[in-house]
């Protein structure tokens, strides 16, 4: 997956916050706070992230509403991925990655790693007619 652009990531990233189907004015008006950007510029990049699939629309009076196809966490999960892909020895990558984890973000990892095991294991329970 390639990383967004800046403004896309701009975009994106007031989507996500909103949470709320927004027209491109909106989103206009809120970088124009603290730079300037064209409202074709901007109408360009959302139609570009929509047809990306990042984005799904619906009309509004005269305007196109967007929102986001896919959360913060799905694109962020993605390029980690992607990352890892590019490692020629991956469990070393994952060992650089561990090593230089915070507690908070160690703690985190382990939780996930526990939660994605236990479904696992039920996964395999559910296939296997579950345990006797």
């Amino acid at each position: 997956m390639r990383q967004l652009g800046d403004l896309e990531a701009e975009i994106m990233d007031r989507l996500w916050r909103w949470e709320r189907p927004t027209t491109v004015r909106e989103v206009v008006d809120d970088i124009n706070r603290t730079r300037s950007v064209a409202y074709t510029t901007v109408m360009t990049v959302a139609e570009i992230l929509y047809r990306k699939g990042w984005l799904r629309r619906q009309k509004v009076g005269r305007a196109w509403a967007y929102e986001p196809m896919r959360g913060r966490e799905d694109y962020t999960a993605a390029l980690m991925r992607d990352a890892l892909g590019r490692s020629e020895d991956r469990q070393a990558a994952l060992l650089r990655f561990v090593e230089d984890m915070s507690q908070e973000d160690f703690a985190a990892l382990d939780a996930a790693l526990r939660t994605v095991g236990r479904e696992g294991a039920e996964e395999s329970c559910e296939a296997g007619g579950g345990r006797s």
